[in-house]
Parts: structure tokens; C-alpha cells; sequence
């Protein structure tokens, strides 16, 4: 497996750190070098980290090179100062060729800018421009700690790097390999653990719902996911019941219906294409669901923001109708 670095300059050292400590671990575990990396930066020449250090490419220019499976752009304050010519191009040859495209921290708005994540449920982080209105109205925000689905990998940085590339390894390898790197995580503190105040009661019912969070689109059977977490169905269904209140199929279905609702509302996809990305067999078996759910249909639900936005423009003052 081949990971490129996209780095920019000003790009957080922490951010870069986190992801090779994770990959060198999965290395590590798998006894072999699977996972190889190369840097480039976004002129080709050395670019300073928001550290102050410098840091070298491997390769110059946008030639996409044989092999690439998962591209991570870093950023620093100013993602949007300057995205050369070229780039927009290689990532497009790689997402052609099955490769997973991901931007850590305000490296999210490049891939945003460049209309990468259009149509698709994303994480946006780092300071937003404020000269845009409406912001990237294609992209449905989120607020979870990242987002796995169709090629393409959102976090906000920090230790949430962390579970989105536990999630990728598990997608993109083998879950028993992303599961041991977490059980060394958990037992000996071979990576970073998460502050205790972020923790929920029970840490094993964060953790299943982050690695339902990632399959999102193409939904695990729930004996994979007791699997992953070293529990048996009957152990996971007792925790999550007794934690939650709710068996395993009602959380995995909430967080899906939920998926679905900020696309219906955020993006301008079609009924079939958001059931596609929330894992329903059909649009049919989709919008029962989420009618079920929320007690209405997601073209009702869009038909109802229209008349409302309608009724706010017929009643606009007209001597505020050219005001700025």
C-alpha cells in the first residue's frame, strides 16, 4: 500500500506525526513494510511546518506515479492562498484508479475547493472564509470526528486522526489488523489515547459507533463489527442495550437515517443517490425508512424548506430588497 503526503506550508507537525506513527504501527504489526510513504509538497520545494521545521518532498510536480491508495493533504491557516495548477488533476487520476482521498485539518477546504467532496457528507475544519456565502453549499457539514465514505477521508486533525486511519486500515487491509493496532493503543499506550473527558461510559460503544460511522455507505454485518471490538454479538447487544438503550441495528440504522437527513437537507442529491451512500438496498427501502423515522419523506421534507424559503422572499420589505 502507497501513502502520499500533501503537505502545505504551515502544516501542523502533530497532524503528520499521528499518521505515521498509526502506519508505522500497522507495519509493525503486520511483521512487513505494507505500508510505504512519499511526500510532496505544494510547490515541490521545501516548505516549513507551523513548527518552524522544514520538510523535504520526494517527488516534484503532479504526475500521479503507479500504485497510490490513500492521499492525505495537510494545511496550514491559509488553505486557500495558494493551490498550484496540477493538483486538482492528480487527485482525480488517483480517485480514478480506487485511491482514498483524505484531508486532515483545514486540508478539508482544499479538497472541498477543488470539488472533491461535493454532493458527500464531510468534516470542515480550520478557519472558514468568510467571503463566501453560501459556504461550499454542496457539502453536508458534520460535526463527528470524521467521515469514511466513497474514497474519501475528513477529520479535523489532532487525536482524531487516529480512529479515521483505524478505520481506513480496517477498510482498506483487514479490520484484525486495525484492531490489534487499537488493542495496543488501549494496553500499552503504543499511541496516543484520548483525554478522558472525551470518553463516553462505556469506550467500547464509542468505538463501535465510530467503526459503524466509517461503513456508512457499505454497512458491516454486525458480527465483523462485535469482532473488532473482541466482543461476541450477544456480549456487544448486551453493552450497547444496557449503554444505550438501543440494540446494535437501531444505533448502526440511527447513525444512517442521521447521514441521510443533512444530505436530504444540505445537498442537492437525489433520493436514489443518497440511499446509495447510507447503505439502503433501494430508494424505496430508503425513504420507508427514514418516513418511519423521521414522519415525513425526504422529498416532503425538501418541498417543505422550499415553500418556507418561498414565503420568506414574498414577504421581504421591498426597501430591503437591494440592500447589501
Amino acid at each position: 500500500m502507497q501513502v502520499c503526503f500533501v503537505v502545505c506550508p504551515d502544516a501542523p507537525m502533530l497532524d503528520m506525526a499521528l499518521t505515521r506513527h498509526v502506519l508505522e504501527h500497522a507495519n509493525r504489526a503486520a511483521g512487513r513494510p505494507l505500508i510505504t510513504f512519499r511526500t510532496r509538497t505544494l510547490t515541490g520545494e521545501p516548505v516549513a511546518t507551523a513548527e518552524g521545521a522544514r520538510l523535504f518532498p520526494d517527488a516534484k510536480g503532479w504526475d500521479r506515479g503507479p500504485g497510490l491508495d490513500l492521499i492525505l493533504v495537510f494545511a496550514g491557516q491559509s488553505p486557500l492562498a495558494r493551490i498550484p495548477f496540477g493538483l486538482r488533476g492528480f487527485l482525480l487520476d488517483a480517485d480514478r484508479i480506487g485511491a482514498t482521498i483524505g484531508g486532515i485539518g483545514s486540508g478539508t477546504q482544499i479538497l472541498a475547493e477543488l470539488g472533491l467532496l461535493a454532493g458527500r457528507e464531510a468534516v470542515l475544519s480550520g478557519p472558514l472564509p468568510q467571503d463566501r456565502d453560501p459556504l461550499w453549499p454542496d457539502i453536508a457539514r458534520t460535526q463527528a470526528p470524521f467521515v469514511l465514505a466513497r474514497q474519501r477521508l475528513t477529520t479535523p486533525g489532532g487525536l482524531t486522526v487516529i480512529d479515521s486511519l483505524l478505520a481506513w486500515l480496517s477498510r482498506a487491509i483487514a479490520p484484525e489488523l486495525a484492531a490489534e493496532i487499537r488493542r495496543a493503543a488501549l494496553n500499552g499506550a503504543a499511541l496516543p489515547s484520548r483525554p478522558k473527558n472525551e470518553e463516553t461510559a462505556d469506550p467500547l460503544l464509542s468505538r463501535m459507533e465510530s467503526v459503524m460511522s466509517a461503513h456508512i455507505d457499505t454497512p458491516l454485518p454486525l458480527s465483523a463489527i462485535a469482532r473488532e471490538l473482541d466482543l461476541s454479538p450477544k456480549q456487544m447487544r448486551h453493552r450497547c442495550q444496557t449503554g444505550l438503550g438501543k440494540t446494535p441495528s437501531q444505533v448502526y440504522l440511527d447513525l444512517r437515517l442521521a447521514r441521510a437527513r443533512r444530505l436530504v437537507q444540505e445537498t442537492g442529491q437525489t433520493v436514489h443517490e443518497i440511499a446509495k451512500a447510507t447503505g439502503f438496498v433501494s430508494p424505496s427501502a430508503f425513504t420507508r425508512s427514514y418516513k418511519s423515522h423521521y414522519g415525513e419523506t425526504p422529498r416532503a421534507l425538501r418541498a417543505s424548506k422550499r415553500q418556507s424559503v418561498s414565503r420568506g422572499r414574498a414577504y421581504t420589505s421591498p426597501a430591503l430588497q437591494g440592500s447589501p
